[in-house]
C-alpha cells in the first residue's frame, strides 16, 4: 500500500521533472536569443539544442535517481530535499559542460547552459515544494493516511510511535499496539489492543493496513509464528529489527545473493557522494587559496615580525580510516612549547605568541589548512583531527570515538560550528560528529560552511 503510494507520488515527480526540464532548457534558448541580448556570432539553430534535450532529459532523470530524488522521502526536511535538487542539478550543468567540451563538432552557448541552470534548479525546486505541502497538508488533516498496527511494545515500538507522531506528513497513523502483556493501557498514547494472539483480530478491529513487527529482543521467538498468521492477510507488512543498540552509524541493508546483511557502521560518503564530496572539496578550496592568498602573505609576515621563525607549524593528525598525514597551520605559540612533551592547548595558553591569540580566535592560524584540503588529507567539513598520541587516551575513554574517522577530517565541523571545540566535552563533540556522519549531505556540507563564516564574523 504504502509502495504504491509512493510509485503515485514518484511518477508524478518524473513527470514535472521531465516537462520543467525540457521547457527550462527551451525558455533559456529562447531568452538568450530572442530577448534582445546581443548574439555577436548571431542566433544558431534551433535543431541541435532539440537533439541535445533528447539527452539532457533522461541524463537529469538518472542523476536524480542516483541522488535519491525519487525515493520515498517523507521524514526529510525540506531544506534537505532542496538542497539535494541544487547539488543534483550542478551535476547535470556540469555533466553537460563536460560533454560539449568532447563533442568539438557542436559548441552550446555559455549562457543558455547558465540560464538553464537557474530556470532548472529554481522551477523543479518550486515543484517539489508545492507537491510536499499539497501531500503533507492532505495528510495533516487526517486524509489519505495509512493505517498502521504496531506489534510489540518495548522501546523499539516506543521510538517507531514516536517517530510516525513526530512526523505527521509522513502520511502513516499508528491505530494500534500489540503487546505480550496486555495489562498496559497504551503505548506512547497509542491504545493496546490485546497480545500477539489476538493479531487477526485486531486487523479487522482497526482497520489497519500495515503491520510493523518491532518486537524487543526478549519476543524474538515469537516472530515465525506470527509471519504465519500473516501470510494469509491482505496488509502490508515490515519489520524494524531491534538493532538500535549496536548501531552508531548509518545502518545500511543489502542482498548478498539472495541473503539480506545488514550494516551498522556504514558511512554515507561511499561511490557518487564520495565523488561529489571531492568535487566541492577541490572547487572550494581552491577558489578560497586564490581569494585568500593576500590574507596568507600578511598573517605569515605577521607571524614572521612578531615572533620570528618557523612561520608554520606541522603536525601530524589522524584522518579517514586512521590514516595520519601532516597538517599545516601558521605558528601560534613558541618555538619550543613542547619541550616537556604534548600538552592539550588552552585558553589563555601561556604558550601563546603575541599574534596568536589573535590567529586562534579569529581562526586564521588554520587556513594553511586549505592545502590539506586540496591535496586530499582533509575535507572542508568534517570532524575535527586530534593528534595520534591523544586519540589513543580517548578512544580508551570514550566509547565509539574511533568512529569519526569513517570520514575525512574537516577545516570545520559540526561539532565547531555548535561551540564544541578545544577544551570542550569529548562526549559532547563526538555526538554531534556521529550526527554529521549520519545525516552527511552536500547541504548540509554547505549549511555548516555558511555557519562557520557567520560565527567568524559575529562578535563571540
Amino acid at each position: 500500500m504504502l509502495r504504491r503510494k509512493s510509485e503515485l507520488y514518484r511518477s508524478v515527480l518524473l513527470l514535472g521533472d521531465a516537462t520543467l526540464v525540457a521547457a527550462s532548457w527551451l525558455g533559456a534558448f529562447w531568452l538568450r536569443f530572442h530577448v534582445g541580448i546581443p548574439a555577436p556570432l548571431g542566433v544558431p539553430p534551433l535543431d541541435p539544442y532539440l537533439v541535445a534535450l533528447a539527452l539532457l532529459v533522461p541524463t537529469w532523470l538518472w542523476v536524480f535517481r542516483t541522488r535519491g530524488l525519487y525515493a520515498p522521502r517523507r521524514t526529510d526536511s525540506l531544506l534537505s530535499e532542496l538542497g539535494a535538487v541544487f547539488a543534483a542539478a550542478t551535476t547535470v550543468v556540469v555533466l553537460i559542460v563536460v560533454a560539449s567540451f568532447f563533442v568539438r563538432s557542436y559548441f552550446f552557448s555559455r549562457g543558455v547552459i547558465l540560464l538553464f541552470w537557474a530556470l532548472a534548479m529554481t522551477s523543479v525546486a518550486g515543484f517539489r515544494w508545492i507537491a510536499r505541502e499539497l501531500l503533507f497538508a492532505l495528510h495533516r488533516r487526517g486524509r489519505h493516511l495509512s493505517q498502521v498496527l504496531v506489534v510489540g511494545a518495548g522501546p523499539l515500538a516506543e521510538q517507531l510511535i514516536d517517530r510516525v507522531q513526530q512526523h505527521p506528513e509522513a502520511g502513516l497513523r499508528v491505530v494500534g499496539v500489540l503487546a505480550a502483556d496486555a495489562r498496559t493501557p497504551r503505548v506512547r498514547g497509542v491504545p493496546v489492543l490485546g497480545d500477539y494472539g489476538r493479531l487477526l483480530a485486531s486487523i479487522a478491529q482497526s482497520g489497519a493496513r500495515l503491520v510493523v513487527l518491532a518486537l524487543p529482543r526478549e519476543d524474538n521467538h515469537r516472530l515465525e509464528a506470527l509471519l504465519d498468521e500473516l501470510d494469509g492477510e491482505l496488509v502490508d507488512v515490515r519489520l524494524v529489527p531491534d538493532v538500535m543498540h549496536v548501531a552508531t552509524l548509518r545502518s545500511s541493508v543489502e542482498d548478498f545473493d539472495g541473503l539480506p546483511v545488514i550494516g551498522l557502521h556504514d558511512s554515507p560518503l561511499l561511490g557518487w557522494a564520495a565523488i561529489q564530496k571531492r568535487l566541492f572539496d577541490i572547487g572550494v578550496s581552491a577558489l578560497l587559496l586564490a581569494l585568500a592568498a593576500p590574507v596568507l602573505a600578511i598573517v605569515a609576515v605577521a607571524v614572521r615580525l612578531t615572533s620570528g621563525s618557523p612561520v608554520l607549524y606541522v603536525q601530524e593528525r589522524m584522518g579517514l580510516d586512521g590514516r595520519l598525514f601532516r597538517m599545516v597551520k601558521f605558528r601560534t605559540m613558541v618555538p619550543d612549547a613542547e619541550s616537556e612533551g604534548p600538552v592539550w592547548a588552552r585558553e589563555e595558553d601561556p604558550r601563546t605568541t603575541p599574534i596568536g591569540g589573535f590567529l586562534r580566535r579569529t581562526g586564521l592560524d588554520e587556513l594553511p589548512q586549505l592545502w590539506n584540503v586540496l591535496r586530499g588529507d582533509m575535507s572542508l567539513v568534517g570532524p575535527r583531527p586530534e593528534r595520534p598520541i591523544f586519540i589513543e587516551q580517548f578512544r580508551r575513554e570514550v566509547p565509539g570515538y574511533m568512529l569519526r574517522h569513517k570520514v575525512k577530517a574537516g577545516l570545520t565541523g559540526w561539532a565547531q560550528v555548535h561551540r564544541w571545540r578545544g577544551d570542550t566535552s569529548l562526549h559532547e563533540r563526538l555526538e554531534h560528529d556521529l550526527y554529521y556522519i549520519r545525516n552527511w549531505s552536500l547541504g548540509l556540507d554547505v549549511r555548516i560552511l555558511i555557519m562557520t563564516l557567520w560565527r567568524a564574523s559575529s562578535p563571540t
